[in-house]
C-alpha cells in the first residue's frame, strides 16, 4: 500500500458496506457466504485503519417466490421469512462475521426507512408519475 492510499483511507471518514440483502425463498447457499465474508474482509480493514465502519446484512422477504416456497412448506410467508431470517443470521454468527446490523425488509424500520426515501425523493422531483411496463415473470427470474 502506498502513503496516498494509506492516507486516503484513513482520512475519508465513515465508510457504511452492505451485502445484497438476500432473497429468503430458499436456504443460505455458498454464494451468500461468499459475498458476505468478502464484506466482513472489508470491514475489517476498514477498522483495522481505524476508519469508523458499518457493516450491513439482512434479507428481503417479499415477492412470489416467497409466498410459494412458504406454500410448499405449509407455512405462512411470515413464518417462512421468519425462519430463513434466523438461518441467514445464524449462519453469519457461526461464521464470526461482524455485521453491524441485520435488516429485515418486513420490519418495521425499514419500512419506515424506505417510505422516508421515497417521499424525499418525491419531494425532490426525482420520481414520475408515467405508467411504465416490464417483461418479468417470477419463473423468468434465478432462485436463490
Amino acid at each position: 500500500m502506498t502513503e496516498s492510499t494509506s492516507k486516503s483511507e484513513s482520512n475519508s471518514g465513515r465508510f457504511y458496506l452492505t451485502t445484497p440483502i438476500y432473497y429468503v425463498n430458499a436456504r443460505p447457499h455458498l454464494g451468500h457466504a461468499y459475498s458476505t465474508i468478502v464484506c466482513d474482509a472489508i470491514a475489517r480493514r476498514k477498522r483495522a485503519l481505524g476508519i469508523e465502519t458499518w457493516f450491513l446484512t439482512g434479507t428481503d422477504e417479499h415477492g412470489q417466490k416467497i409466498e410459494r416456497s412458504a406454500k410448499a412448506a405449509g407455512c405462512t410467508p411470515e413464518e417462512f421469512a421468519t425462519k430463513l431470517a434466523g438461518e441467514f443470521r445464524g449462519l453469519w454468527d457461526r461464521l464470526g462475521l461482524t455485521y453491524d446490523d441485520f435488516i429485515r425488509t418486513t420490519e418495521p424500520r425499514h419500512i419506515r426507512g424506505v417510505q422516508h426515501l421515497f417521499a424525499t425523493l418525491r419531494d425532490r422531483g426525482y420520481t414520475s408519475t408515467k405508467a411504465r411496463t416490464r417483461d418479468s415473470t417470477v419463473s423468468a427470474a434465478k432462485s436463490g
